[in-house]
This record gives structure tokens, sequence and C-alpha cells, in this order.
């Protein structure tokens, strides 16, 4: 099996629906973010992809017909290297509604003192917001997501 659709579009762009529609239409399975909670191990390959360390995608990506959401949007550069013959589908929203969407669920979850502490007690969890700081909120967009004109200036780049 092969990757064969890569979502490009940031999470909170209607990822999960496309992931269901995808699925829907044939492309069974298809990840997102939900399969680095079911399978936390994926977190560590994740979060050296990001620091630019070599990734094994067809083990990574095993059983997988397409990726949408982040952590892989991020990745779509090196995914489409990859695989060429694969179609990219970028999902897109509304830049403030975006913002605001992101802001309120994916940003505010992670800056909680209750995460904090379980992160530090928890290693898998330690190891998913390991990886999320350093794809989504350094990598994407380098540490200044709080700045709503940075983030939406990246989104619309991307």
């Amino acid at each position: 099996m092969t990757i064969k659709v890569i979502g490009a579009g940031f999470g909170r762009t209607g990822t999960l629906s496309l992931k269901v529609a995808l699925e829907e239409l044939g492309f069974d399975k298809c990840y997102h973010m939900q399969e680095v909670f079911a399978h936390p191990a994926h977190a560590q390959v994740w979060h050296a992809a990001s620091q630019g360390k070599a990734v094994d995608w067809d083990k990574l990506l095993q059983g997988y017909t397409a990726t949408v959401d982040w952590p892989g949007c991020y990745f779509y550069k090196a995914l489409l290297a990859k695989y060429p013959d694969a179609k990219v589908v970028l999902s897109v929203r509304d830049p403030e509604q975006w913002y605001a969407s992101a802001l309120g669920t994916i940003f505010n979850a992670g800056q909680g003192f209750p995460v904090n502490l379980i992160a530090r007690l928890v290693p898998p969890i330690r190891r998913f917001i390991a990886m999320i700081d350093s794809v989504i909120w350094q990598g994407t967009f380098h540490s200044n997501f709080a700045d709503k004109a940075y983030a939406i200036a990246i989104f619309n780049q991307h």
C-alpha cells in the first residue's frame, strides 16, 4: 500500500471531515492527528522528522493510503517527494475563523497547567506534546502563534 492522497491543509480546516470523506471514497485508512493518539510511538517519529532526522515514511504510514491534518500537513513536500504520484489536497477556511478555532482548541489545550503536569508524569503524553510543539508551534508558527496577524500570515502563505 502507498500514499495516494496527501492533505496539505492545516488542522481546523475540515481535516476530520476530509478524512471521513476520503475513507468513504475508498482511501482507507487515512492518517490524521487521531492516529498519533491511537499509536503513541508515532509521536517520536514525527518529532524526529521535525528535527531533520531521516524517517522511514513507508514504515510510519504502513497500511494508510492518505494523510490529512497535522502532523502530516507539515511534511507534505517530503511526503510528495516520497510518493510523487499522490494527489495533494489543500483544505482551506476563512483565515479569521481558522485562527479563532485553532486558538480556542489546539492552542489553548496545550497552555493549561493540568496538561503540563500530566505531560511531566506520563511519558507518552510528554512525547505527544513535544511533537505538537516541534511540528506545529515551533515548526509551523516559529513559536509565534499567539500573534494573530503572524499566524494568519503563515496560514495564508501555506
